[in-house]
């Protein structure tokens, strides 16, 4: 009896315990519903699609505002650079995850601080001569503005408790307007679901049809089944009214090794190599850019390609989440002119985090372009207590770098030193300006670092760029503003964590000749890396149709690591789909959501989803179910 009871016990606290599991789910979905509707219904306020683009800063402004923000102009220019030319609905929903809005109390705490006497008013004069000289300073006209609402003008004073309350009832009010013009309208409100992706933006929305590479395309009609792993869902789907659903089940075990054959190259011991470094940035818009590549070959032979993450760190137990990231190489034949490259391939090929590619080359220049889904590499919340301490002085009086920033800068170091050889030509070097300042150094200003700090044959030694550093902190009287911001541009958090970053190397194994790599740029891999992403998906995957005239089809491609499907629209109006990914099980995709919706303009295609394991040792399944909205 006491067994039984016990085991009754047991099983009520395990029911309990999935059935809180569960409502945690449905209540973490129901906000992720609540928060793309806001979005979409922010944007469709001002846009007539959510595929039209930001186009200036103005309209990022008053797009803000329609989602119940009131952004400065600081936090308009945070997301809108000198090299900002569009935004599109995507980069707008990472921006609102980041731009969470002021609460009442957090207003009235900061107008609270500038009154003397507590009595919840502010002298006219007072509150204008704060807003005009201090912080991000307004003009006289837009104090004014303020001073003279009459809800807030109490006898010659600023009563800022009913300009908060205002405030709040505005910014509510705005966000109210737009989701009731989302409800009266019933086919911007079947969009309910946002399409936000963390990745480049330009892969989202980029066509494929604008410049194809080279490779034939197929435009007979494409088989439907080619594999057999594709089968219909048994489960009932909760997507929206819709003409057609069809889905996609994936299960797959526990990740293995079986392509070996990329370990030959390493044993074949003749053949020639040569080696780069390059990283992964994330970008506050949440784009990821990286180095991209030139290969030179003198002549045909047998190549084998590869890429893995590095560990920077010589500390034992240092735990680097980038070592668990998905990493690929995109390979494209350079020809007459460079905007329209011919792709050839991508590594497929696996030995733990290890991903090649071998084939045989022609001579010629081919262009390398790392890539990586995004899936584990995305921007992450985390609450830090204060921030590391950079300098100190020594018992001297003399400034001093602390052994942690040290430790980190000798990181630094090992990313930008891309080709190995323990210190930095002025080219490496460059791109550690570029990525930081947005400056190039130049030759003259070069020859005074030569004067100045170590140099190895006219190259930058790893005891120079401490002392640059560290010059760069004295030459302050000690503040470290600029090396933080250096620190951040590089991926580092204020606890000196290596967070939006992921350092890696390439090897090239030639049989016949020796290869030569250059790094050429750093930048997001842009409408060739799209394009070759989508056409590899085509060519090599499933294709099923999701509406009744064949016109919107779902390519699916299983490699032994990812899942990726793209959204052909072969019709002459935009398509929107809505994917429900809520079957899955221990999968993570590059979104961030189990449901949201597309669209896709006519004549072209996007990637729809990137899906890995979230943990590649145990079994994943990947379920989703594509349904075409009218």
């Amino acid at each position: 009896m006491a067994g039984s009871q016990k085991s009754n016990a047991s099983l009520f606290s395990e029911e309990t315990a999935l059935s809180e599991h569960s409502q945690a789910k449905q209540s973490h979905s129901y906000e992720e519903e609540t928060f793309y509707k806001n979005c979409r219904a922010a944007y469709l306020a001002v846009f007539k699609s959510s595929l039209e683009n930001i186009k200036s800063k103005e309209q990022l402004c008053l797009v803000l505002q329609q989602a119940g923000r009131n952004p400065s102009q600081k936090t308009v220019n945070k997301y809108w650079t000198l090299q900002t030319t569009s935004l599109n609905f995507d980069d707008f929903c990472s921006i609102l995850k980041k731009e969470e809005p002021i609460t009442k109390t957090e207003l009235l705490d900061a107008f609270a601080k500038l009154d003397a006497n507590n009595n919840g008013c502010i002298l006219h004069s007072e509150l204008c001569k704060i807003l005009t000289t201090q912080g991000e300073k307004m003009t006289l006209d837009e104090v004014n503005a303020i001073t003279e609402l009459a809800d807030v003008n109490n006898d010659g004073k600023f009563d800022y408790y009913k300009f908060c309350k205002l405030y709040m009832t505005t910014s509510e009010q705005c966000l109210k307007t737009a989701l009731e013009k989302l409800e009266v309208d019933s086919n911007l409100k079947r969009q309910q679901f946002g399409s936000q992706i963390e990745t480049s933006s330009e892969m989202a929305t980029s066509p494929v049809t604008k410049s194809l590479p080279k490779t034939a395309r197929k435009t007979e009609p494409r088989p439907m089944l080619k594999r057999g792993h594709c089968k219909t869902s048994s489960r009932p789907s909760s997507a929206p009214s819709c003409t057609v659903c069809v889905s996609s089940a994936n299960s797959l075990g526990a990740s293995s090794n079986k392509n070996s054959k990329l370990m030959e190259a390493n044993a074949v011991k003749e053949w020639q190599c040569v080696q780069s470094k390059g990283c992964f940035f994330l970008e506050d818009n949440g784009m990821i850019i990286s180095h991209k590549y030139k290969l030179l070959l003198s002549q045909r032979s047998t190549v084998c390609i590869t890429i893995k993450p590095v560990n920077l760190s010589q500390m034992d137990g240092k735990c680097f989440p980038w070592l668990a990231m998905d990493t690929a190489l995109y390979l494209f034949k350079e020809t007459e002119t460079e905007e329209n490259l011919q792709f050839v391939s991508s590594t497929e090929l696996r030995n733990k985090e290890v991903f090649g590619w071998r084939s045989e080359l022609g001579a010629g220049v081919y262009w390398i372009i790392p890539f990586t889904t995004g899936c584990k590499f995305r921007k992450v919340k985390k609450q830090i207590r204060g921030e590391a301490k950079l300098v100190y002085r020594d018992c001297n009086g003399d400034l001093a770098l602390t052994k942690e920033f040290r430790a980190v800068l000798s990181e630094i170091f090992e990313m930008i030193d891309l080709d190995g050889n323990s210190s930095l030509s002025l080219e490496e070097y460059n791109f550690f300006e570029m990525r930081t300042s947005g400056e190039k150094c130049d030759t003259e200003a070069w020859a005074i670092c030569k004067e100045n700090f170590d140099m190895k044959n006219n190259e930058l030694t790893r005891q120079g760029f401490m002392d640059l550093n560290l010059m760069e902190a004295s030459d302050r009287g000690g503040d470290v503003s600029n090396l933080w911001v250096t620190l951040l541009s590089m991926g580092y958090n204020k606890a000196l964590e290596l967070t939006e970053a992921c350092p890696f190397s390439i090897n090239i194994y030639a049989e016949k000749c020796k290869p030569r790599i250059k790094p050429v740029c750093l930048e997001a891999g842009g409408e060739q890396l799209n394009n070759a992403i989508c056409m590899n998906v085509v060519n090599k995957g499933d294709a099923k149709p999701v509406d009744s005239n064949g016109n919107i089809i779902i390519h699916t491609y299983q490699s032994d690591t990812r899942i990726t499907s793209v959204v052909e629209n072969k019709s002459e109006v935009k398509a929107i789909i809505h994917l429900s990914g809520e079957q899955s099980k221990n999968c993570v995709n590059n979104r961030g959501l189990s449901t949201f919706a597309i669209e896709v303009a006519p004549k072209s295609m996007m990637i729809c989803q990137h899906v890995m394991p979230l943990n590649d040792q145990e079994e994943w399944i990947s379920n989703c179910v594509y349904s075409a909205l009218p």
